[in-house]
Formats: structure tokens, sequence, C-alpha cells
């Protein structure tokens, strides 16, 4: 059984966008406050994003539908790898921006987590950027990643769509970028909705974790002793210190969200509880936001028996959404 809840509609604001420019920095009106924990959300929207210099390395492989390339590109001071399948034929192509769920960087290969989506998706008319994130594959090494609360995913992420948008090829249609993230991946989505959210023009969250991260942490994080005493050094644990632990949320900043977000989620999701996305949706939908939330009953986390039927959603939510 399928369960589709649609919830408040409403406008999106481009008003402000902008797709020439090199970097994306914060309100224009508003001075970066030296106040604000330099670990938040507040503090990344504060931050210029520099993306740029994406390069097509090599032919990855070919067929009748697709080329794949090895690609990097510039996200601030690192150097970023991963993939692009790019459609045979007249562009420019709508283009999305992949975010994977958590796979150990000592085991990550290149391109790896989306694998069925990046053929998928490219098969039917898109351009699909796979980033590696940093840490992975052949990017460059961030020490202070995961003590962060790998905040530097999501600066990865935006700095893709902003290295496609700065890019001279001509087959990407800039003016129609979408992010579809996985799980980790979906988190990365929730974030980006709030810190730059004039950079996507559409999300997808697959099977997200939550928009909260102390249930994140909670999950996973929390019995991991060598990390979590570092993190209580730092920052406090959630129950010591609450206000750091909201400022890292984006579940308490989907007021500043502006552009339509679908989640697809098992009901049967045995490592993201289906109840974060039912929070996530409830939080959107108390903002005013534009949110779709499409349940799979009995679905598990990878997607297997409904896969096919949650791409096609995607691609009508895209479709939908993604419009010159």
């Amino acid at each position: 059984m399928l369960s589709l809840v649609f919830l408040s509609a409403c406008a999106t604001d481009n008003a402000n966008e902008s797709t020439s420019a090199t970097s994306v920095t914060g309100s224009p009106s508003a001075a970066i406050d030296e106040t604000v924990n330099p670990i938040s959300l507040t503090a990344l929207s504060q931050k210029e994003f520099v993306g740029k210099d994406l390069k097509l390395e090599k032919v990855l492989g070919e067929n009748s539908k697709f080329t794949r390339y090895f690609i990097k590109y510039k996200s601030g001071e690192f150097t970023i790898s991963g993939i692009m399948n790019v459609p045979k034929g007249e562009g420019p192509f709508p283009t999305l921006v992949l975010a994977h769920g958590y796979i150990d960087p000592a085991i990550y290969t290149t391109g790896r987590g989306l694998a069925r989506e990046q053929k998928y998706l490219a098969e039917r008319g898109y351009v699909v950027l796979h980033t590696d994130y940093r840490n992975h594959a052949e990017s460059d090494d961030d020490p202070d990643n995961d003590i962060n609360l790998r905040l530097g995913y999501t600066e990865d992420v935006i700095n893709a769509a902003l290295a496609l948008k700065n890019s001279e090829f001509t087959f990407v249609d800039k003016e129609r970028i979408g992010l579809l993230g996985r799980s980790m991946g979906g988190g990365i989505a929730f974030n980006s909705m709030v810190v730059k959210p004039e950079v996507f023009d559409a999300y997808v969250a697959f099977a997200p974790v939550s928009a909260n991260v102390v249930d994140n942490y909670n999950r996973w994080t929390r019995m991991n002793f060598d990390i979590v005493e570092e993190i209580d050094k730092r920052f406090g644990l959630p129950e010591d210190n609450p206000e750091f632990w909201q400022g890292i949320s984006a579940i308490n900043y989907f007021d500043k969200a502006t552009e339509p977000l679908l989640i697809l989620h098992g009901t049967a999701d045995e490592t993201c509880d289906i109840k974060w996305s039912e929070a996530t949706t409830k939080a959107l939908q108390d903002a005013g936001k534009s949110v779709e939330f499409i349940q799979y009953e009995g679905e598990r986390h990878a997607f297997s028996p409904r896969w096919e039927d949650s791409m096609k959603e995607t691609i009508r939510f895209f479709e939908d959404n993604l419009k010159s």
C-alpha cells in the first residue's frame, strides 16, 4: 500500500537566485555575526560559498543513452571528486546533484551509493552529478569534518551546484538544478534548504535521517565513545547544551526554506525511523512550506520492491518543479 500525503503548497521565491556568480553569500543586508557559534547552520548560512572549476577528468563508460565521467570540482579550499552522467543528444538538460548516504570513507569508491539512481535518471534525460564529499575517494581530506558534525558535506553539495552553474558546459541547464539525497544525504538536503535556499530549485529526500540532529546522534554516535568525548569537550552533549544542538538541526530553520521538497520513506525502514520524516513534514507544514510525503507500506531502508515506483514519483516531482 502506498500512502501519499500532500502538505501545504507555498509560493517559491526565486527572486534572489543567482546563476552566474562564482560564490553565494548570506543576505546582503545582514553582516556576519561573530557571536554565532561557528559550528552552526546560522554560521554556515553567513559563509561565502565558492564552487568552481568543474572538470571532466576522464570517461568511465558510455552507452546509447549517456556518457559517464570521473569529475572534480572545487568546494572552497577543497578539491572534491565524483562522477557525472551526461545524456546523449541536444542539451541543455535539467541537472541533479546526488548526495549519497553514509559509507565508511575507508571502503568508499567514487560514485558509490546511488548507482541505480544515477543510471535511471541519466537515461531519462538528466545530467547527474554524484559528489563523493570531502574525505572520500579522491577528494581532499578535512581532518575536522567528523568533529564538526560533518557540516562540510553540506558545503560540498551546495558547491557542487555552484560549480555546475559556473561551468562552461552548455549541456547543463543552469536554471534547473535539483538535489536528491538519500539517508545521510537526505539530512544534507535539509541543511541545504535552509543554509543556501537560493541554490537548488527542488529537493528529494529518500529514507532520510532526522532533521533534528539529536535523533541522529542518539541513533549512531552516542555509543562511539572516542568521538563522544571530543564532542562533549567542544560542544557539550545534547542534554547539557541543547542550544548548540538546536543550532545544527535544520528542523529549527525551515522558515528559511523556499523550494519544494519530496520525501520518500518506507514504513519498515530499519535504519532511519519513518517518524523522523513525519516530524520533518509536520515542521515544514507548520512553516507553510511546499512538501510532499510518500510512505511505502512495508518498504525497508534500501528500497527494493517499490524502488521503481519511488523513482517514477521522483521523476514526476522533478518534472513538475524543474521548469524553465
